[in-house]
């Protein structure tokens, strides 16, 4: 009999051979499951000592019910599928992976902000059906002398703003938490939200969604910014309420987004932002190469070895 039970509750990637391989030596026997509700998760994790989940809910329910588990860690960086408070109450630890794929999604902000910023997917879509004028595509203006709003100021937005540097931008960024020193060294300034909105060309989302972030850009927000602001959001759907986002986008209160999160995944086939001519829509994909894969699940056992080994974990979220 193994000295540790860790159950993986869900996780869609093809093999879970790195994992099993790095618990085998703190002699831990790995579960793997296929959960979706909140019963198959209670049923699954009955007895373990550590859970890894990746989209199934780990809601206060779950958690009342994991009496010997030390430890939850999630594929990702967002923990918003679980229950912080009841983890905390209960003694179990949470822990995210907060570094394993921030070139990525600073990569696909960037190449969204691109694409709409040069109109590339629509004109590419005019080009096959002749229309070769940049009459079909006015107005266009140049990037350089505009200004990047950040909203957040984590991993991730220090990453754009250091490879946006080179484009002659003004950068501001929107975060309570941030170091104003930190934010000098990337040459961002730090602003509002309300004036972070009202200044930016480009407004591009980085930040968690929390309690406070939730539908943060609603149509007061949209409201504030120019008619001619492009939105990029490669952070949490729900971050932004979507009804609200596609009236700003039909009615041009703003030009353009380029969107990887949608407040419900995967992302129906007949949905609006889908029919929209100034929307550029990837299928929450921003996190993925072969690289940020494996590193991601390397780093999750890792952090179960640590805390069943009794050491302190590395990257605690509550």
């Amino acid at each position: 009999m193994s000295r540790f039970k860790v159950v993986i509750s869900d996780a869609y990637y093809e093999n879970v051979d790195q994992e099993r391989a790095l618990l085998e030596t703190i002699d831990a026997e790995l579960i793997r499951c296929h959960c979706k509700t909140e019963d198959e998760v209670i049923e699954a994790a009955k007895g373990c000592d550590a859970l890894i989940c990746q989209f199934a809910p780990i809601t206060r329910r779950v958690i009342e019910t994991l009496d010997n588990c030390k430890v939850i860690v999630r594929y990702a960086i967002g923990v918003d599928i679980i229950n912080l408070k009841a983890a905390k109450e209960k003694g179990i630890v949470v822990c995210n992976v907060p570094d394993y794929s921030i070139d990525e999604v600073s990569n696909h902000a960037i190449a969204l902000l691109m694409d709409c910023a040069r109109k590339l997917s629509y004109t590419a879509v005019l080009a096959k059906e002749g229309k070769t004028g940049y009459q079909f595509i006015q107005p266009l203006y140049r990037m350089q002398g505009r200004t990047l709003g950040l909203v957040g100021f984590g991993r991730i937005p220090r990453l754009v703003a250091q490879k946006m540097k080179g484009f002659g931008l003004d950068l501001v960024a929107y975060d309570p938490y941030a170091d104003p020193k930190v934010a000098a060294q990337y040459g961002v300034e730090l602003a509002s939200f309300e004036e972070l909105l009202e200044r930016s060309d480009y407004v591009s989302v980085h930040c968690p969604l929390t309690e406070e972030t939730r539908h943060l850009f609603d149509r007061a927000a949209f409201a504030k910014m120019k008619n001619s602001a492009i939105f990029i959001n490669t952070a949490r759907g729900a971050v932004v309420n979507e009804t609200d986002l596609i009236k700003a986008l039909k009615t041009h209160q703003i030009a353009m987004a380029g969107i990887d999160v949608t407040e419900t995944e995967p992302i129906r086939p007949d949905h609006p932002l889908l029919k929209l001519d100034n929307a550029i829509v990837t299928p929450h994909i921003a996190w993925y190469t072969v690289e940020s894969v494996l590193a991601l699940q390397r780093m999750v056992a890792e952090e179960v070895v640590r805390v069943l080994s009794g050491e302190g974990p590395r990257n605690p979220v509550n």
